[in-house]
């Protein structure tokens, strides 16, 4: 019997053997003639905050570079995302991703790398944070493969609105990312794990706590925004990733007791070793990684010794609880790709309904285990979030 290989078949594949697919899975597009690229859009947080965000350049200098050679040392691209100050307007809106990353993952789609510009996010680029009675709970993210820490802009700049600072992580070599003075990495043909991330991760938390202590970690020593380091709260940190990040926040959590809870958008939960018993909580949100189909999630699940819970959204595809289920469908109206492919690539989840529950799940899991407030909306099915399921 012969079956056809949809791009959500070969990215499965692509995860389970830890292969590298391109996400146009060999298919070229190119956009129609137009004056200039058309400029994408996100939709705007729902949080009574406005947002800041800054980029930090951060070398890990016990990790040798093995592309860079002798001498050199691993080096990250991170951003941090906070409430801001009401004053925050003054400062220009972050891009989503800067242009020569982009371009590269464009290509690496089989897209025109010049078929459409990056959208503006809802974050001011190093404007003071807000200053609270209290500190901040922060919450680290780690990207899928091949990826990039922009990925889950639409989570993140959410989390921030409601009162979170949120860390994202470019893990070199397994990312599209650009440093400061203009280099520019993409994915290497090289093995990248989920431990690898997890590594970046603990080193990225190191760093955190140097911002909370009133050191720069940045290695241009470039100036921080007012007030940043003072809002950070050691005491509550959250991790979240989707795919191969979702399992590298087990894999952290396993490590790292720092991190007090985790959340895995459709991850494989594919590693080697495996993650641990976990007494923290944790939240699944399914799609194609589903217990049932994946058997190393429904071996994960009966890992968690603590709260836990599993979502799923009727209709999702494996990138639906990030930013491409809002973007790609902006992306096909461009250049013309058709229904069909489209599908592939966000299932047959509303976009609209994909982005209200990227907003409201991730903000209840970490209102409830980080802030302890009650969370109605993770005690059972929703008659707001009707393609919900809450898997037992």
């Amino acid at each position: 019997m012969t079956i056809a290989l949809t791009r959500r078949h070969l990215l499965a594949a692509a995860l389970a053997t830890g292969v590298a697919v391109p996400l146009g899975a060999g298919r070229g597009w190119a956009a129609p003639g137009a004056p200039g690229p058309a400029r994408l859009t996100l939709p705007p947080p729902t949080g009574p905050h406005r947002v800041g965000t800054v980029s930090l350049h951060l070398v890990d200098r016990s990790r040798p570079d093995p592309v860079a050679g002798p001498g050199h040392h691993r080096e990250l691209m991170a951003s941090v995302w906070y409430p801001a100050a009401r004053d925050a307007r003054r400062h220009p809106v972050a891009q989503w991703m800067t242009a020569a990353p982009l371009r590269a993952l464009l290509a690496s789609a089989g897209f025109d790398a010049d078929a459409a510009a990056a959208p503006l996010t809802a974050g001011h680029e190093r404007a003071p944070a807000l200053r609270s009675p209290g500190r901040l709970p922060v919450i680290v993210y780690s990207h899928g493969n091949d990826d990039h820490r922009a990925e889950a802009t639409i989570v993140v700049q959410e989390l921030a609105s409601h009162g979170y600072v949120v860390v994202t992580v470019d893990h070199t070599y397994d990312a599209f990312s650009e440093f400061p003075d203009g280099r520019l990495t993409v994915p290497a043909d090289m093995s990248f794990t989920p431990w690898d991330s997890s590594y970046d991760i603990r080193f990225v938390l190191d760093r955190i706590e140097d911002l909370a202590a009133g050191r720069n970690p940045d290695a241009e020593r470039r100036a921080l925004p007012d007030g940043l380091g003072a809002a950070l709260d050691l005491r509550r940190i959250g991790m979240l990733g989707w795919s191969k990040g979702a399992t590298a926040t087990a894999l952290v959590m396993s490590q790292d007791r720092r991190v007090r809870a985790g959340l895995g958008f459709d991850g494989p939960m594919q590693s080697l070793p495996e993650p641990t018993d976990l007494d923290r909580p944790f939240m699944l949100m399914t799609a194609d990684n589903t217990r049932a189909a994946e058997p190393s999630v429904e071996q994960f699940w009966s890992r968690l010794r603590g709260w836990r819970l599993n979502v799923h959204a009727v209709g999702a595809a494996h990138s639906s609880y990030i930013d491409h289920q809002w973007l790609v469908p902006q992306l096909a109206r461009i250049i013309g790709m058709s229904d069909e492919d489209l599908a592939g690539w966000v299932g047959t989840l509303d976009p609209a309904r994909a982005v209200r529950i990227q907003q409201a799940y991730p903000l209840a899991f970490f209102d409830l285990h980080l802030r302890h407030q009650r969370q109605r909306l993770l005690e059972g099915p929703s008659p707001a979030f009707p393609e919900v399921r809450f898997i037992p």
